[in-house]
């Protein structure tokens, strides 16, 4: 038995915390580990129902990360920030336990309006309520700058990771937070929201954010409802000239239909968690052109996919019927290793036709009115596919003004450009560097991508982004330069800038500290500057934090490895021998990963090499050959395959 301990959530769903590992000297205020049960209750349908992971259909094992005692579902860890006010995590790295506050246990005025203390001291003044010094006594997030309030709102409304804690409304969100570019698992390759990623990087890629909109004018924050109903949240600014949109003329379909309304149109719906349906913010004219060339997805194709249920098969009708555009493509695409079923075959036919036929209807309606401007997509998805004139094309985009090409859009492209491996990316790079012209995510973006140019035009460009006013930035380049040989570059007073970032990447990392990522990630750039004592308690640290996360012992264990022959005889004996046990520890917890993600082929190598070090030769061998069936374009796992076979041709 479980005590149900909190509730988490209002609307659409309810989920329900159980506290573990409280200590007895915690204060009544102070909360130990929660973890979210996956029952929940449907608010709207009244019903209790079990709230997935993503893609997982099988029953969870109590070790797994995604079961509902795992970290994965851990209040502090995944959902705490956004969900309270002025919340503390107060996790003990040594002990490995919480002693987590809040001062509301839900998004309250502060949350935004930033502390209240003042306000109210001016409110019980006897003077008027305002001074002309600090005005009210709360953030500024009205005037005529749209960006305090949509930074004071990004947030909790973006996927990011956070640089610094201590957020409040009015602060710049770089200063605090990295915002995930275009990612292939979250986004699709124009931008569209694929995973979860919460609006704001959405909406910096739309016209309305460069026209200067913010949330405010389409939402209440006080009450979360729209400002107007149906399509006047839209006609109340898009009403030039009368009639102009909301009619049959523009939307070509009946008055009053699902696509009649603005945002199944120019706002797309996805269902998050089960029951939480979430629109695009990006704001776009559908663009069934760039579906049928890119085979991006499109907003009339995700309505009319529903008609093509009569072509299907029974088995795939009754699989479909009902479902969201999202899981018509994910379906579709399938891993390259896997042999495409006829049923599979048939729903890429069937999307794919239904591309085309959307998209002669737009020609048929609008013609040569027809919008057709150049997308950013149009460079990176055919670079992603290995395209070298998209590489050329993807290069001109970085110097285009941010109307065109959005900021997350260019720092996108450059870090596929140095995936790419294009030989012009340092060009590229300092140009993208320029804190006069460029936005600081495309800094940040070109910071990290300089780590792989040629180390003399690395070190100078990254030593100056040292400097840089963003705290984004200059953490980039830090990480840059440690992770590169610019490092070895450095002069005495580079070192000493370095250093000082340095603490700056630290307290990045330890935002996160009761991750075990957090403490390797801190490990490895100690390693790299020379610090192997605080390296191998940082490992250490991990370990004890995240006990059946893999990693952490084959990073030690290497650790180890490289440096035993560098200390005395002795201690360089017991170096071997701890790491020889960490591998032999780590090899279950390696097997249990590859088992829960087969398609993965990184984890099917790591594995694969886990058994190698530990004599297990055939076994080897086959989790190898099953990394290059998964990537048969990745040079390593090939390479490592090659020379596995070797060793056991030869008998060695």
């Amino acid at each position: 038995d479980f005590e149900v301990k909190y509730v988490f959530g209002v609307d659409p769903l309810q989920q329900y915390m159980v506290e573990f590992d409280r200590a007895e000297d915690l204060e009544d205020c102070e909360i130990a580990r929660l973890q979210v049960l996956r029952i929940s209750w449907d608010t709207h349908k009244k019903e209790w129902f079990y709230l997935r992971p993503p893609d997982v259909d099988e029953k969870l094992a109590a070790d797994d990360p995604l079961h509902w005692t795992g970290i994965a579902q851990r209040w502090q860890t995944m959902c705490a920030d956004c969900h309270s006010t002025d919340l503390k995590r107060n996790f003990d790295p040594k002990s490995a336990t919480y002693r987590t506050t809040f001062s509301e246990i839900d998004v309250s005025c502060e949350a935004c309006h930033g502390p209240a203390s003042l306000h109210v001291e001016l409110a019980e003044s006897k003077s008027l309520f305002w001074d002309r010094r600090y005005g009210f006594g709360l953030n500024r997030l009205k005037g005529d700058d749209p960006e305090p309030q949509l930074q004071t709102c990004a947030p909790c409304h973006s996927r990011r990771g956070v640089l610094e804690e201590g957020f409040t409304g009015g602060d710049e969100y770089c200063e605090h937070f990295r915002l995930e570019t275009l990612d292939e698992m979250t986004y699709h390759g124009d931008g569209q929201i694929k995973d979860e990623v919460y609006v704001y990087g959405s909406f910096v890629q739309s016209k309305m954010y460069h026209k200067g909109i913010r949330c405010t004018d389409c939402h209440d924050p006080h009450t979360l409802k729209m400002k107007h109903p149906g399509n006047e949240t839209c006609t109340s600014c898009h009403q030039h000239a009368a009639g102009k949109y909301d009619v049959p003329s523009h939307h070509h379909h009946e008055p009053g239909t699902p696509g009649a309304m603005c945002v199944n149109c120019h706002m797309p719906e996805t269902t998050y968690m089960d029951v939480d349906p979430r629109r695009d913010h990006s704001l776009r004219v559908p663009r069934p052109d760039l579906s049928v060339q890119l085979g991006t997805p499109n907003a009339c194709t995700g309505c009319h996919l529903e008609d093509r249920l009569p072509q299907m098969t029974q088995t795939s009708r009754d699989k479909f019927g009902g479902k969201e555009y999202l899981q018509w493509l994910l379906a579709a695409d399938a891993n390259p290793s896997e042999e495409v079923t006829t049923d599979q075959r048939k729903l890429r036919d069937l999307i794919v036709e239904t591309d085309l036929w959307c998209d002669e209807a737009c020609e048929k309606w609008y013609g040569e009115d027809r919008y057709r401007d150049f997308h950013f997509s149009q460079a990176l998805v055919p670079l992603r596919r290995g395209d070298a004139n998209a590489a050329k094309e993807a290069a001109k985009l970085i110097e285009e003004d941010e109307v065109k090409v959005p900021a997350i859009a260019k720092a996108t492209l450059l870090q596929e450009l140095a995936r790419q491996g294009y030989r012009g990316l340092a060009s590229v790079a300092k140009k993208a560097a320029d804190v006069e012209t460029q936005h600081e995510m495309v800094r940040s973006s070109a910071a990290s991508v300089l780590s792989v140019v040629t180390p003399s035009i690395a070190t100078r460009e990254l030593v100056r982004l040292l400097d840089d006013p963003s705290r984004v930035v200059r953490t980039s380049a830090a990480r840059s330069i440690v992770q590169s040989q610019a490092l070895e570059q450095l002069s005495n007073r580079d070192r000493n800038k370095l250093d000082s970032v340095v603490d700056e990447v630290y307290e990045e990392l330890m935002v996160a500290s009761d991750r075990a990522g957090a403490h390797v990630g801190w490990a490895q750039f100690c390693d790299r500057l020379g610090r192997v004592g605080d390296a191998i308690e940082s490992y250490q640290t991990a370990i004890r934090v995240e006990p059946k996360s893999t990693g952490s012992r084959s990073e030690l264990a290497s650790l180890y490895e490289r440096y035993a022959s560098r200390v005395d005889p002795q201690k360089g004996q017991q170096m071997l021998q701890q790491a020889k046990l960490l591998r032999k520890q780590e090899l279950p917890l390696l097997a249990r990963d590859a088992k829960l993600a087969p398609k993965i082929g990184a984890l099917q190598y790591q594995y694969g090499l886990a058994l190698y070090l530990q004599n297990q030769f055939e076994a080897a061998e086959k989790q190898l050959e099953l990394a290059v069936e998964l990537e048969p374009e990745n040079e390593q796992f090939a390479l490592a395959l090659r020379l596995l076979r070797e060793k056991l041709d030869s008998g060695q």
